[in-house]
Parts: structure tokens; C-alpha cells; sequence
């Protein structure tokens, strides 16, 4: 029996754009009307709202992405990226974190652009889901602001949808962190998530535009299809349904709870 292999790589170029007004975020479930506790609220990131304000926090603190596959640091690099890998993913969902306790720097917003976090690898098939990417700016590091919007997913992910408010009811949401981002690692913990183990060589780090690496990984064997871009691994912690109705549930809304 024969065959053939007509698979070809897509050349889409996406040029940078904002989108749509009003903004499309493309996510497989419904969003909640409010995801926000008396500190901090989560809302959809819109690129024509937030994207030049991460920029601009991102590109001037470099640190932020010491342990990150890619960065960018140019709106024509990021516009397309938003695009083509959060927007166009139904399983991805992005969302800028608001501390409520600053002034507001976004017009209609009633606190201050704080940070990213999100949802990837979503799934309804599997009920399974990952918080990513997590980016805190350093004015609100070390503050409430990663654990509650962290635990914030955390409830509306794994409640039950005949909750108050409802939720999605999924079995299991993942967290994965580099090896030595100790602070990824411990909000993971104080989440009340469990550790499953090191996974080896999952990322390659990516080039910047004059073709350096952006950031330090594991050297590649001599012959590599991809040898001058490194590798890096990714330790797992996840927390299950079972997990949730067992005491995870309260640990989370104890977090939710505190207001200063």
C-alpha cells in the first residue's frame, strides 16, 4: 500500500492589530459578569487597552521573563502574537489583572493595571485546564495581587455550575513553573497545589530579533534541528476536584477573603 505526506507548514503572516471593537476574546465557555474580590478583579485583556501598558512595564524590567520561554518588547512583535496564539485559541483566555487598592491608570477601570494571567490548554473534553501566563509587575510583586487573581480561577474553574456564583466544574487545573522560579513554585503551594513532578526538555527557548537568546537554558546535543536555541524543563503541580471538596476549596476561599 502506498502513500504521501501532502502536509505543508502555514506561511500566514498576521500583520499587528488590535482587533475588533468590541474586542472578540474567542473562548470556548462564558465569562462570568465579575471575577473580583474586595482587592482585585480580573478583566478580559484587550490589546488596544492593555498591550502598550504591558509593554511598556515588560520591556523596562527584563527579570520579569528570567524564566520565560519568549519575551516581546515591541508592539509589531506583540500585536501579532496576541493574535494568532491567544485570540485565535479558544482554549486560551487572557485576562489583566486590576489591584483595586491603587488608582485607577485605565480609563473606566477602578483600580490599576497590575498584571496578566490567564487560562491555556483548556479543554471541555478533558474538564482540565492550566493558569498561565502569570506576569506580575514589580510595583505589585509581593503583594495580594498573583494569589488572588490566581485563586480567583482557581474557584471559578473548579466549582460546581450549580455553585453561588457558578463555576465550570472541571476535574483538574495544572500549573507549571521553571525548575528555579522559586516564587512560581511557592504561590503553587499556597494555593494548595499539589506537586507532580519535573518535566524534561517541554520548552525551546526562543530568539530575540538580532538572533540572541533571550534567557539562559539547557545546552542542546551538537547536530540539534533547532541548535542554537536552548531548552528548559517545567516542574508540575496541579489541583484535582477531588482535591477541591477535600480542603483545597476552603484554603482558596480563605484567600479570597482576606481584605488587606
Amino acid at each position: 500500500m502506498s502513500f504521501i505526506n501532502s502536509y505543508k507548514p502555514t506561511l500566514e503572516v498576521i500583520e499587528p492589530t488590535y482587533g475588533a471593537d468590541p474586542y472578540d476574546v474567542n473562548f470556548l465557555y462564558p465569562l462570568p459578569p465579575v471575577l473580583e474580590t474586595a482587592l482585585v478583579k480580573l478583566t478580559p485583556f484587550i490589546p488596544r487597552v492593555h498591550a502598550q501598558r504591558y509593554l511598556t512595564q515588560t520591556s523596562t524590567n527584563p527579570d520579569l521573563f528570567r524564566h520565560f520561554a519568549l519575551q516581546h518588547s515591541t508592539l509589531d512583535e506583540f500585536l501579532p502574537r496576541v493574535e494568532s496564539f491567544i485570540r485565535r485559541d479558544p482554549g486560551m483566555i487572557v485576562f489583566a489583572i486590576v489591584d483595586k487598592t491603587k488608582p485607577s491608570d485605565v480609563e473606566g477601570e477602578e483600580g490599576a493595571f497590575a498584571g496578566t494571567t490567564g487560562l491555556i490548554k483548556t479543554s471541555s473534553e478533558n474538564l482540565t485546564t492550566e493558569i498561565g501566563p502569570v506576569v506580575t509587575f514589580p510595583a505589585f510583586r509581593r503583594t495580594h495581587v498573583t494569589t488572588q487573581a490566581s485563586a480567583l480561577l482557581l474557584r471559578w474553574v473548579l466549582d460546581l455550575p450549580s455553585a453561588s456564583p457558578p463555576g465550570l466544574g472541571f476535574r483538574r487545573v495544572q500549573w507549571t513553573a521553571h525548575p528555579d522560579n522559586v516564587g512560581s513554585r511557592r504561590l503553587a503551594e499556597k494555593l494548595g497545589m499539589n506537586f507532580e513532578g519535573r518535566m524534561r526538555w517541554t520548552f525551546v527557548f526562543q530568539e530575540n530579533e538580532d538572533g540572541e537568546m533571550v534567557r539562559e537554558g539547557k545546552k542542546v546535543r551538537r547536530g540539534d534541528p533547532l541548535e542554537k536555541r536552548e531548552g528548559r524543563d517545567n516542574v508540575m503541580y496541579a489541583v484535582c476536584w477531588d482535591d477541591w471538596e477535600n480542603g483545597s476549596r476552603e484554603l482558596v476561599m480563605e484567600l479570597l477573603n482576606r481584605t488587606g
